[in-house]
């Protein structure tokens, strides 16, 4: 019976430490340069496009700054992810164009040591509510690699609906990946 409560406990201190924790999503700005650095030297790759360079630098750093000032709140909504004042992580949202200018991506990652803390569940509620009041979008899109599962149940969290897997679609490291599809529409 008292191993029966342990597992309940554990449950609940858990759900009790992510409300703790003040998670809030910021634009990107170039005072940020250290932290941008730092975190895309320092992600989990393995699940990763390779858009991000590696090693990252001051020049890589000065071109995500030009970039995100140049489209941010026009087609995407880029923002760095704080806890408790410390930037752990980037989530960002960018719309499509021509045909398919009414839908979106969605793209993020969460340094290591932040995961399985319901901190990218939060940022990927606030970044959607942001791309769908301030882009000209019906619908935000995301790919996750099959293996992926935590970032599946993140977007499920978020009211994703899969809709579908391409077999083979990722060529990463020398080897394939099959990727899962979701989406989720303007309410």
């Amino acid at each position: 019976m008292q191993s029966d409560i342990i597992p309940k406990i554990l449950v609940n201190l858990s759900a009790l430490r992510g409300l703790a924790m003040k998670i809030k999503l910021i634009k990107w700005s170039k005072d940020l340069s250290k932290e941008l650095i730092n975190i895309c030297n320092n992600i989990d790759r393995s699940y990763l496009s390779n858009r991000i360079p590696y090693p990252y630098t001051e020049k890589d750093a000065d071109f995500w700054f030009g970039m995100t000032t140049e489209h941010d709140g026009k087609d995407g909504i880029f923002r760095a992810i704080v806890v408790d004042d410390k930037v752990v992580g980037n989530i960002a949202v960018e719309q499509n164009s021509d045909v398919r200018c009414k839908d979106s991506e969605i793209g993020y990652f969460l340094l290591t040591d932040n995961w399985s803390k319901g901190i990218m569940t939060e940022a990927v509620k606030q970044i959607c509510k942001l791309a769908f009041d301030n882009l000209d979008i019906v619908r935000i899109s995301g790919t996750v690699y099959l293996p992926n599962t935590a970032s599946q149940r993140v977007l499920e969290k978020n009211g994703f609906e899969s809709e579908g897997v391409r077999k083979n679609a990722v060529y990463k490291d020398g080897k394939l990946y099959d990727l899962c599809l979701y989406g989720k529409l303007k309410q």
